[in-house]
């Protein structure tokens, strides 16, 4: 008796032409979406793919035209998806630098949309019809929350180092104490960017004690600034000794020397308000001789992404005719925001409640616990019967910079395998989470992922988003 004969196996020269699967439903709903051309492209990207695998023998049968139009529609909307998506900050660092540091105020987002749907009073003096200059939009605000004399904005604190660097000190030098010269994210060193700004670094006192009179014996001539800078992301501590500012501001001003004051973050609330440890605010650098304090928006002050310079009216005026700042200057779109975003310090006691920077560091362990409770049971059947999850305490902290030492009590979700030596199954994991519509990011540590729930707030939205995983078995 003959045996049976296999059946052929598929042939490339049998599937569908591209026009074939154009001609389908999915195929007409992808080109009626994303145009003609690239879902043209995407199904001969999707057929080539097909093509592959049946020469490679991976394939046991064809696929149809369906199928291929699937597959195409599925990659197209792949590609279309934004980069820059939103995701679930679940890292347990408030002001995440990757993660695009503070929140903007729903006040601060309607203005910056209003910006941009329309044309704007950008440099154009509605009162008198000539041009007007873009800092005028919050100058004023400025000079309200820091008692300075005059204010001035760019694209970002390290563009106003730079800037109050070159106008003040180019062909001169700038003394600053060896404990300050800091480094901090994407190798922005302060000697590298005084040297690009045309100032001649002087280093005075050791790594962890700087006194009065280093200052005092470096001064001469040629000096064209004194520069104190805000230690933002370390401590020194032990055997340690600085100069409080009002004190240098004494000695540089009995020179003639301007003291320009990097905070770094920076901030006009005081956090003690909230419950954390006090971190020195732009009024109080003004208020102790400052010449000029320069400042982030996007940290602790909670708004877009800026650089303030504040200070004495004639040296912001020196710093405005410098050709550079045209160059660092802000667009209309983070004015917008920037100014609705200070417009909410003129009322300290509601701030908390409106800015959602001091929301989610001002949140309590207890309130952040409950949560954790109300989602362990939802968020466990998502992730199935391969993961032991735990609530457990955590330590959050500020992030960009902030009190480096300060941590916030917090809580959130300890997720281990449930099988034994399954390591790669957590990264997997984490990897899964990642690749949601809207990913959650968290953190791997001692041999559990880390979701810390403190900047949860879109409770249904996390757990809408959950729907989607993809976990490993």
């Amino acid at each position: 008796m003959d045996a049976p004969s296999r059946p052929a196996a598929p042939s490339p020269r049998d599937l569908p032409s591209v026009d074939r699967v154009l001609a389908t439903p999915t195929g007409q709903e992808a080109v009626e979406a994303f145009g003609r051309a690239p879902t043209t492209s995407a199904i001969r990207a999707a057929l080539d793919e097909v093509r592959a695998c049946l020469l490679a023998g991976k394939l046991a049968a064809l696929p149809s035209a369906d199928h291929v139009a699937a597959a195409a529609a599925e990659a197209l909307e792949r590609h279309a998806r934004s980069r820059l998506r939103p995701v679930f900050n679940l890292t347990g660092t408030v002001l995440h630098t990757n993660l695009g540091r503070a929140l903007l105020a729903e006040e601060a987002v309607e203005a910056a949309t209003s910006a941009m749907r329309a044309a704007v009073a950008l440099e154009y003096d509605l009162a008198t019809g000539k041009r007007g200059e873009r800092d005028d939009h919050v100058r004023g605000l400025l000079i309200e929350l820091t008692g300075a004399e005059d204010a001035t904005v760019v694209n970002n604190n390290a563009a106003a180092v730079l800037l109050v660097l070159n106008t003040l000190g180019l062909g001169r030098e700038a003394i600053v104490s060896r404990g300050e010269l800091i480094e901090i994210g994407g190798a922005f060193r302060m000697p590298d960017i005084m040297a690009r700004a045309g100032v001649t670094l002087v280093e005075v006192g050791t790594t962890n004690r700087t006194h009065p009179r280093d200052y005092a014996g470096a001064l001469n001539d040629t000096t064209g600034l004194v520069l104190k800078v805000h230690t933002s992301n370390y401590r020194i501590e032990g055997f340690t000794k600085e100069v409080p500012a009002r004190e240098l501001a004494g000695i540089a001003h009995a020179k003639g020397v301007p003291l320009v004051n990097d905070l770094g973050s920076g901030t006009l609330f005081d956090l003690a308000r909230i419950g954390l440890a006090h971190e020195p605010t732009v009024r109080e650098a003004v208020a102790e001789g400052a010449d000029i304090v320069t400042f982030s928006g996007d940290k602790l002050l909670g708004g877009p992404q800026t650089g303030f310079i504040v200070g004495r009216a004639d040296l912001i005026a020196a710093i405005n005719r410098n050709p550079m700042k045209r160059a660092l200057r802000v667009d209309k779109i983070r004015l917008a925001a920037l100014e609705a975003t200070l417009k909410l310090y003129r009322d300290p006691e509601r701030l908390a409640a409106r800015l959602p920077t001091l929301r989610l560091l001002a949140r309590r362990r207890a309130e952040i616990a409950a949560q954790a409770h109300a989602l362990a049971e939802p968020f466990a059947a998502a992730l199935g019967d391969a993961f032991d999850i735990e609530i457990v305490d955590c330590s959050s902290q500020i992030g960009s910079g902030a009190l480096p030492l300060e941590t916030l009590p917090s809580a959130g979700f300890a997720i281990r395998p449930a099988a034994e030596a399954s390591g790669g199954r957590l990264n997997a994991l984490a990897s899964a989470l990642r690749d949601l519509p809207v990913p959650i990011i968290g953190r791997i540590s001692e041999g559990a992922l880390i979701l810390d729930l403190r900047c949860l707030e879109d409770e249904a939205g996390f757990l809408a988003s959950l729907a989607d995983i993809r976990g490993p078995a």
